[in-house]
């Protein structure tokens, strides 16, 4: 009776501290990404249209393909998609977990031991570039006008989430897409509960002096600062 008691002590303290910090850190997560930073962004240049983009829960950073600052169809080649088609205008870039990414094209493909590794930062990680021959603005979409200097240190923020080989590529993956227009690299970085998808996309719009929350984990964290 005496270790059945112990165990259950141990239980509810398990139990309790589980609780706990899912309640801060629902908590933080709520509150932080409330918080504004650079919000006098619209007082800069507007020379660089990007966008950013949302699935209803995962974030892009949407860019053009090719301009005076960066030609990303030298890196990020058509020939890795399906479609093959050299006509796209924007490329779209989601930094996550690379298991989650690869092996949960839909949600139902989703298995508990993917979603704990993803969760607790077990496994690599990966970005996923999606061509696009034109957006349009919506609530799930949208633009943002930046200046040239900003743009460029979104791109530095980008190229420094590849891996690179030998000759300074980024290193491709072959696996199953999303559709056709899509493909994988090889990304630095663990996702996890306090680093996901989103917040690597909040990360660029800060590293592009543009709004941003103080800290979001979500999709919503982002885009409540561009309504």
């Amino acid at each position: 009776m005496t270790t059945l008691k112990k165990s259950l002590r141990i239980f509810k303290k398990v139990f309790f501290g589980i609780l706990l910090f899912l309640v801060f850190y629902t908590l933080a997560a709520f509150s932080l990404s409330k918080i504004t930073v650079n919000s006098d962004a619209a007082a800069q240049p507007k020379e660089v249209s990007i966008y950013i983009l949302t699935n209803g829960v995962h974030t892009d950073l949407v860019v053009p393909i090719k301009n005076d600052i960066k030609d990303w169809s030298q890196e990020i080649k058509v020939e890795n998609t399906k479609a093959k088609d050299s006509t796209a205008q924007f490329i779209a870039f989601g930094w996550g977990d690379k298991g989650f990414y690869l092996n949960t094209p839909q949600w139902s493909d989703l298995k508990a031991s993917t979603a704990f590794n993803a969760a607790f930062g077990l496994g690599n990680s990966a970005m996923h570039a999606t061509f696009f021959k034109s957006l349009t603005e919506s609530k799930s979409c949208v633009k943002i006008a930046v200046s040239k200097d900003n743009y460029e240190k979104l791109v530095q923020y980008i190229e420094a989430t590849f891996q690179y080989d030998a000759n300074q590529n980024p290193i491709f993956i072959e696996a199953t897409t999303y559709g056709s227009y899509d493909s994988f690299y090889e990304a630095n970085g663990k996702y996890n509960l306090f680093q996901t998808c989103n917040s690597w996309a909040n990360g660029g719009l800060k590293a592009a002096n543009q709004k941003a929350a103080f800290w979001t984990v979500t999709d919503t964290g982002i885009f409540g600062h561009y309504q």
